[in-house]
C-alpha cells in the first residue's frame, strides 16, 4: 500500500505532466492534434485498405491487418482521451474565438475513429447473401463445365457453389443432406 508521501509524489508528478501539456503552445498543440488523429486513422485506414476484396491478400497483411484490428477499439479510446486533453491544452492557449473553434474538428474525428473501431467494416466489404437461391447445374446457363467450384456432400446430397460468385459474398449457408452448413471462400 502506497504511503502518504508516495501518493502525494505521483499527484505531483501528474500535475507537472499536465502542466507540461498546457505549456506546449498552439501550433505545438495542433501538430500533436493532428499527429494522434492519423495514428488514429490509420488503426482504421490500414486494415480496409488491406484486405480488399477482389485484390490478392498476403499472409503478412492479413496479420498486419488482424493485428491492427483487435487493438484499435482500445487505442483509439486511448487516443480520443488524449485528443481531448491536447484539445484543452491548445483551447486554453489560443487568444482568439476563431483560432478555438476548429478545435472541435480533431475531437470529432477522434470520437469517429472510436466509433468506427467497433464495426465490423469487414462485414460491409463483404456482404453476406440476405436470400439466396441455389439452382440445379443443369438449370443455370451462368456456371460453365471447367468452372472452378467449392463442392460439399453429405448424407449422399451434393451441392455446388461457383467461386466466382463467392468471391465477393465469401459465404453462403444452406441446408446439405438435412444438415445446415456454411459454406465460406
Amino acid at each position: 500500500m502506497a504511503t502518504v508521501r508516495e501518493r502525494k509524489a505521483k499527484n505531483k508528478q501528474s500535475r507537472a505532466r499536465i502542466a507540461v501539456l498546457m505549456r506546449l503552445g498552439y501550433k505545438h498543440s495542433w501538430l500533436l492534434l493532428l499527429l494522434v488523429v492519423a495514428v488514429s486513422f490509420a488503426f482504421i485506414f490500414i486494415p480496409v485498405y488491406l484486405i480488399q476484396p477482389f485484390a490478392p491478400q498476403t499472409e503478412r497483411a492479413l496479420a498486419i491487418s488482424y493485428f491492427l484490428k483487435s487493438w484499435s477499439p482500445i487505442v483509439t479510446i486511448l487516443i480520443a482521451v488524449g485528443v481531448v486533453g491536447l484539445a484543452v491544452a491548445a483551447w486554453k492557449s489560443s487568444k482568439r474565438w476563431y483560432s478555438k473553434a476548429p478545435i472541435v474538428l480533431p475531437i470529432f474525428l477522434a470520437l469517429l475513429f472510436a466509433w468506427f473501431a467497433r464495426q465490423n467494416h469487414f462485414e460491409w466489404m463483404f456482404n453476406p447473401l440476405a436470400k439466396s437461391d441455389f439452382a440445379k447445374a443443369a438449370e443455370v446457363d451462368y456456371v460453365k463445365d471447367d468452372e472452378m467450384v467449392l463442392a460439399v456432400t453429405i448424407n449422399g446430397d451434393a451441392v455446388a457453389y461457383p467461386v466466382s460468385l463467392m468471391a465477393y459474398h465469401h459465404i453462403a449457408q444452406d441446408v446439405v443432406g438435412g444438415t445446415p452448413i456454411t459454406a465460406t471462400y
